[in-house]
């Protein structure tokens, strides 16, 4: 390699991309500074919003260039929409990323080869695929991996779905599938995992119960011959049509045996178990509990 071919490598390994990076966070003493290591020195600015952490979490920020800006948590759509809408951005293009997540050195490496060399005016969002992690070991099979999420879009066109759960952002034209992982560090401990579940299946069976879901045209709509997030939106929307308690036997099923869940080993075998089947079955239990209380319902939205 000669010494122009080198200089090339380096400049486009220091290169900043120009797109503004947006991280929620409370609390996260423990996940927030290798987050910020991954992309510090990759995008062009960082915009923290904190809703109150009263850990370490803004001691820590203090030591890397990161703007932090305090705003009250409703829910994670809504705390997403307002980073959007309202921080003084001025990159074109904006990164959407979890306090949990880490941009892997592939990612970083495709990024600046894409934005140095120009992306297409007619794409509007990147898909990147998570790379679970689950007590220290990568969830690779039962479906979980790829699992693609738009989070690169240019500012304007991408906007987070207004839903209590398992929100993706949704990208008005084209999108374009990266080859680079971000890492998800999905628990810290099993106590954290259930925990987080738990609570995640109160807004998963309230939405249901309530209908909110159906015919909803501010969701990403689901197709097979769609991106990789509507064809998943797709299959999810056909799981949602299977009777209660029978679902999650299925999904268990095929995710852990159709779709080689078992190669995961023991990890793999607690971490289907508990997504799978027990946090789908609780969700049930608690629709089902809904219906036998007499819930009220409220009006379902357009």
């Amino acid at each position: 390699m000669n010494s122009g071919t080198i200089a090339v490598v380096e400049e486009r390994n220091t290169f900043k991309i120009p797109v503004t990076a947006i991280i929620l966070t409370f609390n996260e003493e423990k996940n927030i500074s290798d987050c910020l290591t991954s992309i510090v020195g990759l995008v062009e600015k960082i915009y923290v919003v904190d809703s109150g952490s009263t850990d370490e979490t803004l001691e820590i920020l203090k030591q890397y260039d990161a703007e932090v800006i305090q705003h009250p948590f409703e829910n994670y759509s809504q705390q997403r929409n307002w980073a959007i809408n309202n921080l003084p951005v001025t990159t074109e293009w904006l990164l959407n990323i979890d306090a949990d997540h880490r941009v892997t050195p592939e990612l970083a490496s495709e990024l600046r080869s894409i934005f140095s060399t120009g992306i297409a005016a007619d794409i509007n969002g990147l898909l990147a695929s998570r790379r679970t992690m689950f007590m220290g070991k990568w969830i690779r099979y039962g479906g979980h991996y790829p699992t693609y999420h738009a989070i690169l879009f240019r500012r304007g066109f991408g906007k987070c779905e207004e839903r209590l759960y398992d929100q993706h952002f949704k990208v008005e034209g084209k999108v374009e599938q990266l080859k680079g992982d971000v890492i998800d560090l999905i628990t810290e401990s099993l106590s954290t995992f259930t925990a987080r579940h738990n609570k995640w299946s109160d807004l998963e069976s309230f939405e249901q119960y309530q209908g909110t879901l159906r015919n909803n045209s501010k969701l990403i709509s689901g197709s097979l011959s769609g991106n990789p997030i509507q064809q998943r939106r797709y299959l999810k929307n056909m799981y949602d049509r299977f009777p209660l308690f029978v679902r999650p036997f299925i999904y268990f099923f095929v995710r852990y045996f159709l779709r080689l869940g078992f190669l995961d080993g023991k990890r793999g075998l607690i971490f289907h178990f508990l997504q799978c089947f027990w946090f789908r079955f609780l969700v049930d239990a608690k629709i089902y509990e809904l219906k036998k209380n007499n819930y009220p319902y409220t009006t379902a939205q357009d």
